[in-house]
């Protein structure tokens, strides 16, 4: 695994939820803030966004947009601010029904495809929390070239519902999400994290400790794994990431056990053999120092708080 793969499967909860919608004429909807991330793809027309506490974000045909923090926002046929949102705004859920499955064949001048990632942001990795509110990805001709392809399969995969639609559709929105992220880190001039993986030394450590978090990692051996000296690679890791390299893995490695507890039944010895801890007993003292709770308190509130399984609309 990489990072960017391994930030996003320790919060990715079940299959994300989708609808296309299509309309004309003057709308204006609203989603309140949820866990998670929500997305929306515009395949004809236009719109506008404005997400709470931001400027008005337009949006045009091959445009993608993630909300990476579920924050709440407006969708509207045209230029909105937040006191006109608040008069004319309905529920999201309440303009599906009206509109109908997947709007009616007459209500062609806007359409486009609006969902969400269910996540776990309890333990969001910091690659993942340093995503701005919005991340606006245009189309631009020549531009993300794998995000327009992963758009084209979408559209083309909605406009008929084919053999083995029910497993590619979520999975073309998983591969959907990767891209978004993929293209804010190429564009991003600001983001910690893109620095830190475009830095050769860092990246290849960082490479080492996600590819294998339970080995015997050492300062030494680390620096070995990126080809330099162990200050060099101190000084640089820590700067860019934010805590040394040893630092990092410890807390890599109970994220990934809270994963684990989170997501399958596997005991707590072979789970502390699978993350790099000689015994239960020491990822469990580990554990509650980092969260605070036991590894059996940590699985049964993970277990109550758990997102249904669901299918992409």
């Amino acid at each position: 695994m990489d990072v960017v793969s391994d930030a996003i499967s320790v919060v990715h909860l079940g299959h994300p939820s989708s609808h296309r919608v299509r309309t004309r004429g003057r709308w204006c909807v609203r989603l309140d803030p949820y866990d998670g991330a929500g997305f929306h793809v515009v395949l004809k027309g236009t719109c506008w966004l404005l997400p709470d506490g931001g400027a008005p974000v337009p949006l045009g045909v091959g445009d993608a947009v993630l909300l990476p923090h579920g924050t709440g926002h407006v969708i509207a046929d045209s230029p909105v601010d937040a006191a006109t949102a608040g008069e004319r705004a309905v529920p999201f859920e309440r303009w599906l029904v009206e509109i109908g499955p997947e709007g009616r064949p007459d209500r062609g001048e806007m359409e486009m495809l609006c969902g969400k990632y269910w996540l776990d942001c309890s333990r969001m990795h910091p690659l993942m929390a340093e995503l701005p509110e919005v991340v606006h990805l245009p189309n631009r001709v020549g531009g993300h070239l794998e995000l327009r392809a992963a758009i084209d399969l979408l559209a083309g995969e909605l406009d008929e519902r084919r053999p083995g639609s029910c497993v590619a559709l979520p999975n073309l929105l998983d591969l959907l999400l990767v891209y978004m992220i993929r293209s804010w880190m190429t564009e991003t001039t600001s983001g910690v994290w893109p620095g830190a993986l475009g830095d050769p030394v860092t990246a290849a450590a960082l490479r080492a400790l996600h590819s294998n978090p339970a080995a015997p990692w050492s300062n030494d051996r680390l620096a070995a794994e990126a080809g330099v000296s162990r200050p060099t690679l101190a000084r640089r890791f820590t700067t860019l990431v934010g805590r040394p390299p040893m630092a990092y893995l410890t807390w890599w490695r109970l994220i990934l056990a809270a994963t684990m507890l989170r997501d399958t039944s596997d005991t707590l010895a072979t789970i502390a053999d699978r993350v790099g801890y000689g015994s239960p007993y020491a990822l469990s003292h580990a554990f509650q120092r980092e969260f605070g709770t036991t590894p059996g308190r940590y699985r049964a509130q993970a277990t109550e708080r758990a997102v249904p399984r669901q299918g992409a609309n």
